[in-house]
């Protein structure tokens, strides 16, 4: 999916944001890959109210919320993957790392809806905060490197309004996005 791929290039392109890291700004946590693990980039998590959890990385994002489990979203497909997991036992720096991920069955259904909103809803204010604080032009600069002529861009002033628009989408027939 295009704008998720292009929202996980968004999140590098701010981790080297010349007037310092954004994420590291906001509060999330870096974990450094370990000495054996030196052809893997950073892994960012940010600790949410209400035992929540985001967890950035360049192949996807992580969602974990202690009431209902957790939610990956790979980065080239939008296939919520559902666990009942809402932690990560270490970071994940590469999908081996991840616990078992599954189409979310009858009983796990709800859970997953409400995960993949959850991250839909923290992606859309991530933007809007970007917007407010940094200002458009930055987002703006951010995405013209990002077009090479051959992506699909998504403009700086539609990134937050498209998240609203997929959770619509999601909401109103999550069955589509989970198969």
């Amino acid at each position: 999916m295009d704008l998720l791929s292009q929202q996980i290039w968004c999140w590098g392109q701010d981790v080297l944001r010349r007037e310092g890291n954004w994420l590291l700004e906001l509060g999330f946590n870096r974990a450094k890959p370990p000495a054996s693990r030196k052809d893997c980039s950073s892994v960012y998590t940010l600790e949410l109210p209400n035992h929540r959890r985001v967890v950035l990385r360049g192949f996807g994002v992580f969602f974990g919320d202690d009431r209902w489990g957790g939610v990956f979203l790979p980065r080239y497909e939008f296939r919520p993957k559902y666990t009942d997991q809402a932690t990560l036992r270490c970071p994940p720096w590469s999908d081996d790392d991840l616990p078992t991920l599954r189409r979310p069955n009858a009983s796990q259904r709800h859970s997953c809806v409400m995960l993949t909103l959850q991250l839909i809803d923290w992606i859309r204010g991530y933007e809007v905060d970007i917007a407010d604080r940094l200002g458009i032009e930055y987002r703006r600069r951010t995405l013209a490197a990002w077009d090479n002529g051959k992506r699909r861009v998504i403009a700086a002033e539609t990134m937050a309004s498209a998240w609203r628009a997929l959770s619509i989408q999601v909401a109103g027939n999550f069955d589509a996005f989970a198969a």
